[in-house]
């Protein structure tokens, strides 16, 4: 059976959109790098975690939305996406909306995530 880089992508996307960071956890590598406006760039998967569980305790009803999720080759998969959030800190409402290239590794774990925002 082949790998699906966007199903693995949708799988990701969802036990991030419903917080689940065991869920999370079990779908990066050890040595994962996610880079994004959102929280900068993070390197390992403890460290990815951390900022993750440090955003969702501020953003407590962050909620994203594919809109389109593209195959890009045989590990890589693309997402458009949305999200809105409430800063609980400063109630800030937060929208934003980009792409997202996600690659994997030869055993489908998350090894890479570049998020972009659109201008």
């Amino acid at each position: 059976m082949s790998f699906d880089p966007a199903a693995a992508l949708v799988r990701y996307h969802a036990a991030l959109d419903s917080q689940d960071l065991e869920g999370v956890a079990r779908l990066l590598a050890a040595d994962a790098r996610y880079v994004s406006a959102g929280i900068g760039e993070v390197k390992g998967r403890e460290a990815i975690l951390a900022a993750m569980r440090a955003y969702f305790a501020k953003s407590e009803d962050h909620q994203a939305f594919d809109d389109e999720v593209t195959v890009l080759g045989p590990r890589q998969a693309r997402s458009l996406w949305r999200l809105c959030a409430t800063n609980r800190v400063t109630g800030a409402v937060v929208e934003r909306h980009g792409t997202e290239v996600v690659d994997f590794d030869a055993e489908g774990l998350v090894i890479a995530v570049l998020v972009t925002d659109a201008d």
